[in-house]
C-alpha cells in the first residue's frame, strides 16, 4: 500500500549519511527506496524467508541496487552492522525487541507497527535516548502481518468450556453497551492496552446477530455478550474469578471519558522486551491497567 509505505518512511525521517536497518525485506521495494535516498552502503535489510530474500535480492540487482540483504530473524536485528541511525519494521510486533534498541545510536528513530493482544494496531515512532529508553507517539493506524516470533498463540476455546454447554453456570446480567460499539480498530486498541491479557472471538448467528466471546490468556475466565439488531440492552454471561466483560466495559468507559482519543494521542515507552508503558498525551500520563477480577 503506497500510502502506508510513504507515511512510514516520512515518520522515519532519514537524512543523508544515515545508516538504516529494515526488518522485513518482502519484495525489496522499501529497501530500494531507502537505497535511492541514502545509498546502498547505508541500507541493511533482514528477511526471515530465504526464498523471499533471494527474489528481493534479484529485483534489487536488476534495479542496479545492492543493499546488504540478510536472511535471519528480524526480531534480533543484525548486530554486525550496528549501530543504526534508523530502524524500520514492515511487520508488526507486540513488544519492541530489546536487540533493536541495543543496536540503535542514541537519538535513533525506530518506526514499527505495534499492537496489543486484544486487537487494534498503530505505527509507533520511537526515539532512543542515551539510557536505552525508546519513547514516542503512535502516528497512525496500521494492520500488518506480525513478525513470526510475535504471532499470537492463543489458547483454544475448548480449554475454557464446551461451547455447546454454554452458559455452564455463568453469572448472567445485561448491559446497555452494545458489542457492536467496542469493535472499531481504535476502540479495540484502547481496550487492549488497558487489559493486556484479554482476547476475543466471535460466533455468528442469524440476521446479523453474533456472540462476542472474551477470554484471558491465563485461561482463568471467560465472558460472552450477545448482539442482536434493534436491541437497546444485551445479555452478558461471565465465568471465573475475573469479570472480563466488566473489565472491557471499564476500559471502554475510560476511553470514552477521555474524549475517544485516536491513535495519535497515544504513545509508548520501553526499554525493549515485555516491559512497556502506553500513555495518553504525555509519558507522565500512563494509560490505566484494569485490575484482574
Amino acid at each position: 500500500m503506497p500510502t502506508m509505505v510513504f507515511s512510514m518512511l516520512n515518520a522515519l525521517s532519514v537524512e543523508p549519511g544515515h545508516h538504516v536497518l529494515e526488518i522485513g525485506t518482502g519484495t525489496g521495494w522499501n529497501a530500494a527506496l531507502l537505497c535511492h535516498r541514502l545509498g546502498d552502503q547505508n541500507v541493511v535489510t533482514v528477511e526471515v524467508d530465504a526464498s523471499i530474500a533471494s527474489e528481493a535480492r534479484g529485483r534489487l540487482f536488476a534495479a542496479d541496487l545492492a543493499p546488504e540483504v540478510v536472511v535471519g530473524d528480524g526480531a534480533i536485528g543484525y548486530g554486525k552492522r550496528s549501530p543504526y541511525d534508523r530502524i524500520i519494521a514492515t511487520a508488526s510486533v507486540g513488544t519492541i525487541p530489546s536487540q533493536w534498541i541495543g543496536q540503535a545510536h542514541p537519538g535513533a528513530v525506530i518506526v514499527t507497527p505495534w499492537g496489543p493482544v486484544y486487537g487494534g494496531e498503530a505505527v509507533s515512532r520511537l526515539v532512543v535516548d542515551e539510557t536505552g529508553v525508546a519513547s514516542g507517539r503512535f502516528v497512525g493506524s496500521s494492520a500488518f502481518m506480525r513478525l513470526r516470533q510475535h504471532r499470537k498463540n492463543l489458547p483454544p476455546t475448548d480449554r475454557f468450556l464446551d461451547q455447546a454447554k454454554w452458559p455452564l453456570g455463568a453469572a448472567r446480567s445485561r448491559t446497555t453497551l452494545s458489542p457492536d460499539d467496542v469493535g472499531d480498530w481504535i476502540c479495540m486498541f484502547a481496550i487492549g492496552v488497558q487489559v493486556p491479557d484479554l482476547f476475543c472471538r466471535v460466533t455468528w448467528g442469524e440476521g446479523g446477530s453474533y456472540r462476542l466471546w472474551l477470554f484471558d490468556t491465563g485461561v482463568t475466565s471467560w465472558a460472552t455478550a450477545d448482539y442482536a439488531e434493534n436491541r437497546s440492552d444485551f445479555e452478558v454471561a461471565q465465568s471465573g474469578p475475573r469479570k472480563l466483560w466488566e473489565e472491557l466495559e471499564g476500559a471502554y468507559r475510560w476511553w470514552h471519558q477521555q474524549g475517544r482519543p485516536d491513535f495519535d494521542r497515544f504513545g509508548l515507552t520501553t526499554r525493549g522486551g515485555p516491559a512497556y508503558q502506553v500513555w495518553l498525551d504525555a509519558p507522565d500520563n500512563p494509560v490505566p491497567l484494569r485490575e484482574a477480577g
